[in-house]
């Protein structure tokens, strides 16, 4: 059976560059991920186990920070990095039934700040993975990996092709996709129930398009105060899981 819903292989623009001590160790923890080079100053590598095969670069803190953007916290580490290898959602939604853990659809959700926002709660709140479309959706970087705060390297990321097709693939494996938008009417805690979750969130401002509104079996809102017209979409999403986790 052919699989669906699949990241396009695609060959990258070029190697990302990490800053920021978690974002880096974690880099360097993840047997998935290929280190090319890293450079640090003496003091942040001081006591570090590093592969004898990787390339170590002593660097101090003026020339660091002209390698990255603008002033970037690098706290005295950068390295560059491959892009991950690609993961299939089917391979990712094929895990047990009993499995409850929430699934996170993003639907153009572009801002990098946001995305590693969102993975970083994923990690939080055990959330299976986060799904988004390859073409519009940030590339691996280093203000990614620096919001995610390392969880770039544990939650699995799926970048699907189409996202409507991907959510009936979501639906045919037993998830309960619930859209979350200002204008639905019932809330988020009375749409959940028992089973497999996927929330689906859209890009501040144009939400959710229409098409993936159409692709989730409900739609429900954040019980927030009328003096707030609307979350940002990583806020939104850390509430999510967070209800999840404690249903």
């Amino acid at each position: 059976m052919a699989r669906r819903g699949h990241r396009p292989s695609q060959a990258p623009a070029g190697r990302p560059r990490f800053w920021g001590r978690h974002a880096v160790m974690a880099a360097l923890a993840n047997p998935e991920r290929n280190v090319r080079k890293l450079w640090g100053t003496r003091e942040a590598l001081a006591g570090v186990e590093l592969p004898s095969t990787l390339p170590v670069v002593y660097a101090d803190v003026a020339d660091l920070g002209r390698m990255v953007p603008g002033d970037a916290p690098h706290q005295g580490l950068v390295a560059e990095v491959d892009p991950l290898e690609e993961i299939w959602l089917g391979d990712l939604i094929a895990q047990g039934r009993d499995d409850r853990r929430p699934l996170i659809v993003l639907d153009q959700v572009t801002d990098p700040h946001n995305v590693g926002a969102v993975l970083r709660s994923a990690a939080a709140f055990d959330a299976l993975g986060i799904v988004t479309q390859d073409r519009h959706a940030p590339p691996e970087s280093g203000a990614l990996a620096r919001a995610a705060s390392g969880a770039l390297e544990t939650v699995p990321w799926v970048r699907v092709v189409n996202l409507a097709r991907a959510l009936e693939e979501i639906a045919e494996a037993g998830f309960w996709r619930i859209g979350l938008t200002g204008h639905a009417t019932q809330t988020l805690g009375e749409t959940m129930g028992e089973g497999r979750l996927a929330i689906v969130l859209g890009a501040e401002g144009e939400g959710m398009r229409q098409n993936t509104e159409a692709h989730c079996d409900q739609l429900a809102k954040l019980p927030i105060s009328p003096k707030v017209e609307s979350l940002n979409v990583s806020n939104a999403a850390a509430i999510a899981l967070y209800a999840a986790a404690t249903r």
